[in-house]
């Protein structure tokens, strides 16, 4: 049997393998999607191989990633109960693909993943899994009795660890989990159990990674400006733009109007450092989970929320009214097809469908102005704006295309079956 297990290196995924091959008496090849995690991915290999895996893939798909699954996110505004931007729902669809991709390419029998029975990453998982490779067995040990009854607790674990020369670091569990990726950093479990519980005290300032505290952020705004092609942005200018670009270790793909132009990927660095520069993105948050309980966690989102609040800007400025409230309608239902993992799901391709739609004229500029956790917007314009200065104006219009005696008749006619619910109550 060979087996494509989902791997991050850290104590879970490592006993993961060593118990899999053991008790299936199988190949395990260990997969890890570099979706952003940065440092975390220093030294996986070496690691995974010591483990007992006969070969690591480590797929880098960080510009997959920002290209198409963060992106066509964006363009549809998807925000989860009104504050989540969907940080780690979004990736795991990308990852699902990647480690269907190298099942296949291995011959492999099954895909295993580390996902516990209550939360959110099992469904995601194995509903991207059955869309792409339904053929594909799936094993999810947390949901094995005999894996729990060996492992009731981490201190097992650790045990186990030591007993098979599993290369595991420090012992002391962190009092909170972390996954991280290109759009985001979620922290939940541990002390942050406690609904009550402040995340925003001084002692607890080391648990962030993507952005300063607003306290400690410069004192001093700072502009940037957006430029959007078809709802996506394409560039970006500020000042010190290069230098930023540089020490991020990120090119440009050309000029456009005194803009430098990126990859979805490179904006996506570029944005996450400025706003994290200026504590912009935190959010911290009770949500419904898929399988029905609440829970609490707190988010690290900073390119993602310039993105979200450029975005939305600039439709407001090109966008047609009941087009707008057509897809607005929708947002809900696609943030929990995302949320639930059905990214694959061809109801979300129809929505999807729907929201390309809408963002055909969605080119422009936007500025926005960064400061202590706030992003503000501070001007917008369009070569497809639908705002007429000349029409809006309080002043006299010099096209007449408006005539406010028109609006008496309009009132009339709306209020007329308020009138009669008037007249049948009285």
């Amino acid at each position: 049997m060979k087996i494509v297990v989902a791997y991050s290196g850290g104590l879970d995924t490592s006993v993961l393998v060593t118990w899999l091959k053991d008790h299936y008496n199988a190949e395990i090849i260990a997969y890890c999607a570099d979706v952003g995690q940065e440092d975390e991915l220093d030294g996986l290999e070496e690691k995974a191989l010591k483990t007992g895996a006969s070969k690591c893939y480590i797929d880098d798909l960080k510009e997959e990633f920002a290209a198409d699954y963060i992106y066509p996110m964006f363009r549809a505004g998807a925000i989860y109960e009104g504050r989540y931007l969907l940080g780690t729902s979004i990736a795991r669809p990308c990852i699902a693909k990647g480690m269907v991709e190298v099942a296949r390419r291995e011959g492999a029998d099954a895909i295993a993943h580390g996902a516990t029975g209550k939360g959110n990453d099992q469904v995601r998982f194995e509903l991207s899994v059955a869309a792409l490779a339904p053929d594909i067995k799936m094993i999810a040990p947390w949901r094995m009795q005999v894996f729990r009854d060996k492992f009731p607790g981490r201190a097992q674990m650790i045990a186990y660890a030591q007993e098979n020369n599993i290369p595991i670091q420090a012992t002391a569990k962190k009092s909170y989990s972390m996954d991280r990726n290109l759009l985001h950093i979620s922290y939940e479990s541990g002390v942050l159990e406690d609904p009550w519980y402040d995340g925003t005290t001084p002692e607890d300032k080391e648990m962030y990674v993507l952005t300063t505290s607003p306290e400690d952020a410069p004192d001093k705004a700072e502009y940037i400006q957006l430029l959007f092609e078809k709802g996506d942005v394409v560039g970006l200018k500020t000042e010190s733009l290069a230098e930023y670009a540089s020490q991020l270790g990120i090119s440009s793909t050309g000029e456009r109007d005194g803009y430098t132009l990126f990859t979805p990927y490179g904006v996506m660095k570029v944005l996450n450092f400025l706003a994290g520069k200026h504590g912009v993105g935190r959010v911290d948050i009770v949500e419904n989970r898929f399988v029905g309980m609440k829970s609490r966690g707190i988010y690290e989102t900073p390119a993602g929320t310039i993105m979200f609040h450029a975005h939305r800007d600039l439709e407001a400025l090109v966008v047609d009214r009941e087009a707008m409230m057509l897809r607005d309608g929708l947002i809900p239902k696609y943030a929990q097809l995302v949320y639930n993992g059905f990214w694959f799901a061809p109801e979300r391709d129809a929505l999807q469908a729907l929201v390309e739609a809408t963002q055909q004229d969605v080119d422009g500029e936007v500025r926005v102005k960064l400061y202590k956790g706030n992003v503000m917007n501070a001007g917008r314009k369009s070569p497809n704006s639908l705002y007429s200065e000349d029409i809006a104006t309080m002043e006299e219009d010099p096209t007449q295309a408006y005539n406010q005696d028109d609006a008496s008749g309009f009132i009339a006619l709306n209020a007329l079956r308020l009138k009669l619910q008037g007249l049948k109550k009285k």
